[in-house]
């Protein structure tokens, strides 16, 4: 455990749990988190923040002055001799791994955060992990669940699911008035914990769905490798290695949803998603990003009528899609030749796909009509864009859309994420900001861009709905409150539980 410096009082008001991201990395999850607590200044934090390993960290994001408390937990267990553990804690512990990867619901796990509440044990995971028992009953349960898959590969799988787990289990935690965990996983397990040991309250915030993102991990994953020795059999569904990761993850799930409340996503759609995953419909939460639009109101309009300037504000990366910005900058441009389109986002995180797309640009004769500056600093752009488009195969709540729409920028961007409901309200029969488009579909694209270069009044509404709503959903300053008013409610209740 490694503390900020200044004092560390026994007690703060919110344990921000997190893993791999905030103080690691700039950006995401890393920014928003950093963001809320620099503007909380009276409230004192202290950050569970998880990482691959013990081995040391950079951190990259200096910790404010309300962060009294940082706790580093390494989920890899370090080589070390191990200590003895008595044969009868390690057959009970060794026990309720099992049943985490073999049964459904919270309840294993929540049996085994019981379990080391009762031992009180001062051990750390390589020594349970090393002891016999232990090791007899993950061969046991290979043998009746995956007696065709390589036992070194699930030993080793094993071990470093139930390495982490015992991390989350052994790790000393701050003494808080509420837990705030960003994510199901790792950071769920030391929530649901925090939860049933200290009796505080805890709560959830998921920018995106963990469970899903691990499962299309795991499902992808050349690492895990081909688990089953079918020889020349067809029938591949029998279960493999793949099924051990993600009932894990399931599993860390149930156990983070059973212990928060009230359980927030960024937009209704995960909303729904988080209920299908077993999170109680009561305690669901919306509690979207959201922007100081005081950023943007003393921008003067650079807007060009005679060229109207189409903008993709984004990575130059596969998961943006720019070729298909690209493809349907080629249909606007035959149809509409003085229309200017420009992607505005860094060329350096998959320059092979950056050459490709540039090579795009050149084989469709587009070399004078589409431009890519590069990494750029968005409000000296955003005043001269006339329609903001994305084509992003993946979001969860782009920012890029708020801060265009507090400038009155309508916007074209395909069903994905919260795009559809920042673009189109959340309720039935709200004006429209902009256009939804399907994915991958450039056809589509442009005939939106060029409906709206058209028709300058239905371009100036969308606009202005977009600003209003921006202003009215998405400031900033309203989103901090609902995060204040949610830790003030326990923090301000010495007896809530």
């Amino acid at each position: 455990m490694t503390t900020a410096p200044g004092p560390a009082p026994a007690d703060v008001d919110v344990c921000l749990i997190v893993e791999g991201a905030y103080p690691y990395v700039i950006g995401g999850v890393s920014a928003w988190l950093d963001d809320l607590v620099r503007h909380l200044p009276e409230l004192r934090f202290a950050i569970v923040a998880i990482k691959p390993s013990a081995a040391p960290l950079p951190h990259r994001i200096a910790l404010p002055p309300n962060v009294v408390e940082l706790v580093e937990v390494g989920l890899a267990p370090e080589a070390q001799r191990p200590r003895p553990v008595r044969d009868d804690a390690a057959a009970a512990i060794g026990a309720a791994l099992v049943r985490v990867i073999a049964e459904d619901g919270p309840q294993p796990l929540n049996d085994l955060i019981d379990l080391f509440t009762r031992l009180d044990l001062r051990t750390r995971p390589g020594d349970v992990l090393a002891h016999p028992i232990v090791f007899d009953l993950i061969r046991a349960h290979y043998r009746a669940v995956l007696p065709s898959a390589s036992f070194h590969h699930f030993f080793w799988a094993t071990r470093a699911l139930f390495g982490g787990l015992l991390a989350c289990l052994t790790t000393p935690i701050p003494r808080a008035r509420v837990y705030h965990t960003i994510s199901t996983g790792f950071a769920g397990v030391i929530a649901a914990r925090a939860r049933r040991q200290t009796g505080r309250p805890a709560m959830i915030t998921e920018h995106g769905i963990y469970l899903l993102e691990r499962e299309i991990e795991v499902l992808m994953a050349d690492w895990i490798g081909d688990q089953i020795d079918s020889g020349l059999a067809v029938d591949r569904s029998v279960a493999d290695l793949r099924d051990v990761w993600m009932r894990a993850f399931l599993a860390y799930s149930s156990a983070c949803y059973d212990a928060c409340d009230p359980i927030i996503a960024l937009y209704g759609d995960n909303s729904q998603v988080q209920r299908r995953l077993g999170a109680a419909p009561e305690r669901l939460r919306v509690i979207p990003n959201g922007i100081d639009t005081r950023r943007f109101k003393e921008l003067s309009d650079a807007r060009d009528p005679t060229r109207p300037l189409v903008a993709l504000l984004g990575r130059v990366v596969p998961i943006k899609d720019v070729k298909s910005f690209v493809r349907a900058a080629a249909l606007v441009h035959a149809r509409l030749p003085q229309a200017r389109l420009v992607v505005l986002g860094p060329l350096d995180e998959d320059p092979d796909y950056a050459a490709e797309c540039l090579a795009l640009v050149q084989d469709l004769g587009l070399s004078d009509v589409v431009s890519f500056p590069g990494r750029v600093a968005i409000a000296d752009w955003l005043p001269q864009v006339d329609v903001l488009v994305l084509t992003s195969l993946s979001e969860a709540q782009p920012l890029i859309i708020l801060e265009g729409g507090a400038c009155g920028i309508p916007v074209v961007a395909p069903d994905v994420g919260s795009c559809r409901e920042m673009i189109e309200g959340r309720s039935p029969g709200a004006p429209h900001g902009g256009i939804v488009t399907p994915l991958v579909n450039p056809e589509a694209t442009a005939t939106a861009i060029i409906r709206l270069l058209q028709d300058p009044a239905l371009r100036d509404a969308m606009g202005r709905t977009m600003q209003a709503r921006v202003a009215r959903d998405y400031e900033h300053d309203t989103i901090i409150d609902a995060y204040r008013a949610c830790y003030l409610r326990f923090a301000g209740d010495p007896t809530a539980g």
